[in-house]
């Protein structure tokens, strides 16, 4: 069976991947005394996303590209035209020709508002980077390549309440008056495709609690799982 027909299933197993690895490795911290200040010691062991990553991977090679032409455990720098090198989260190279880069993110509670401009900004200045090193033809080829962002948010009162905007001089964007922190992220999903950043953007979200069984949501079906999965799919296997 294709992985994109079952895909539900598939995202469901990489949340509960997600919340889980992020339970044991903060009781794991708390049991050795070496607590991070904070939620950081949820954070810092890492590999929290790989479920999402490993669910990526085998949608690529589904496609019928070779398995030796996917990266997503190692060797994922790629040239940066503003900085030497980027660090992608899964790569798709073949005939030494970038076919797909993909970035994988998520953000929990309690605070939202600083770390929301440092997701946006660093997504937006990857995405600048990797596409004016394409046209000064750091990836030896013609073809735009897949270009894909994920994110995955907490779902809790901080994320979902309303939010203030200052607007001391200039009247900011109607869409985000009182707009929540979850639909601030919807917004810069949808945005980043429809202005051609990315490729494709998918955005899901998920509670703490209910997230270790692997429920989840889809605020929006224009940026979900199903259609970036599709559309990935799409892209690369023109590459196979």
């Amino acid at each position: 069976m294709r992985i994109i027909e079952n895909i539900g299933k598939e995202v469901a197993e990489a949340v509960a991947f997600y919340w889980n690895t992020r339970k044991a490795q903060k009781e794991k911290q708390v049991k050795g005394g070496k607590s991070d200040a904070g939620l950081r010691s949820a954070v810092t062991g890492g590999a929290q996303l790989d479920g999402f990553i490993s669910l990526f991977a085998r949608i690529v090679e589904q496609t019928g590209i070779a398995a030796e032409c996917i990266f997503y455990k190692k060797t994922l720098e790629l040239p940066g035209f503003f900085r030497p090198t980027k660090e992608w989260d899964l790569l798709v190279i073949k005939d030494n020709t970038l076919v797909a880069a993909i970035e994988a993110k998520s953000q929990v509670g309690p605070s939202f508002g600083n770390n929301f401009n440092n997701r946006t900004e660093e997504a937006m200045g990857s995405a600048l980077d990797l596409w004016t090193a394409f046209r000064e033809g750091a990836f030896n080829g013609g073809t735009s390549p897949f270009l894909g962002y994920f994110f995955m948010l907490e779902d809790c009162p901080a994320s979902s309440r309303p939010v203030k905007v200052r607007e001391p001089h200039y009247k900011v964007f109607p869409e985000f008056v009182g707009a929540s922190y979850m639909k601030r992220y919807e917004l810069f999903c949808r945005k980043l495709v429809l202005e051609r950043h990315y490729t494709s953007a998918a955005f899901i979200t998920s509670k703490s609690d209910l997230g270790l069984d692997g429920i989840y949501d889809e605020p929006a079906q224009d940026i979900a799982v199903a259609k970036f999965a599709t559309v990935m799919a799409a892209s690369i296997g023109a590459f196979a």
